[in-house]
């Protein structure tokens, strides 16, 4: 009777366990070897003025894969940065087998409305593009104003008719004289006050606020530590006067633009 050997499936089944298993040692080990080579250790961010480059890193590197320098930019070349508050988009580039080059593009934010505890953040041509709990403490807040209209992503509108080209207008000549204002208020007859490093400035309702604003950067400057209340209402048209009062002193006097590079303070008319 011939005798047949039991143990010879026993024995294929073990060489083909081993066979797999130097199989996944290989490439366990190629894996290791691969991340070491590609370990992401360099993150340099540049542009951007909302967040540290620490800030950006902890955003973007949220999966154990993005610890590969060449994972990580595949990741960010295939499906984007996602939605990041005040970012328009975000830029990776290699640099080298472990570093890479994010660079950082800030939405364009002029200004500010609250409402309803929120804050609308608007650009140079009054498109809503950002909607947040925080303020930003160096975007002006604009105040005083009712609108019909506010949807993200799209242009606001005003209660009444072209007051915004107003706002835009003068968010224009802010950012051009580099005037710090904190907030931009309207009254009921749309006359404009500005809030700017402690001051206050009472602008009025002009057609023009050219000459005003580009006076008061020199006013500004000239105060040195002390905080004034301006009149500029009769700034223009060729009427110099500038009147204005020390606010801790109460202390007031007037002078024309030629008399003193900071004109002597009187109080805005009652």
């Amino acid at each position: 009777m011939r005798r047949t050997n039991v143990y010879r499936p026993v024995r294929r089944r073990k060489r083909k366990l081993t066979k797999i298993l130097c199989v996944c040692l290989v490439f366990a080990a190629a894996a290791v070897i691969f991340r070491m080579m590609f370990e992401l250790k360099h993150f340099n961010v540049t542009g951007g003025s909302r967040y540290s480059g620490e800030e950006v890193r902890q955003i973007l590197v949220t999966k154990p894969t993005d610890r590969v320098s060449l994972f990580f930019w595949l990741r960010m070349r295939l499906f984007g940065a996602g939605e990041i508050p005040f970012v328009e988009k975000v830029e990776v580039e290699l640099s080298g087998r472990n570093g890479v080059e994010v660079t950082v593009h800030d939405k364009l934010v002029t200004g500010c409305v609250e409402q309803m505890g929120s804050y609308l953040y608007f650009d140079r041509e009054g498109m809503v593009v950002e909607s947040a709990k925080e303020r930003l403490p160096d975007v002006p807040l604009v105040t005083g104003l009712k609108f019909s209209k506010i949807v993200l992503r799209e242009r606001m509108v005003t209660a009444k008719e072209g007051i915004f080209d107003v706002i835009l207008d003068l968010v224009r000549l802010i950012e051009k004289q580099g005037l710090a204002v904190s907030q931009i208020a309207f009254d009921s007859d749309d006359a404009v006050t500005l809030y700017v490093d402690g001051n206050v400035v009472f602008l009025g309702k002009k057609q023009h606020y050219d000459e005003a604003l580009a006076v008061l950067k020199s006013l500004i400057a000239a105060s040195g530590d002390r905080k004034f209340k301006f009149d500029l209402t009769a700034y223009e048209n060729g009427n110099n006067r500038v009147t204005a009062q020390d606010i801790e002193t109460g202390g007031e006097s007037d002078a024309g633009e030629e008399n003193e590079p900071l004109p002597e303070p009187t109080g805005p008319p009652e």
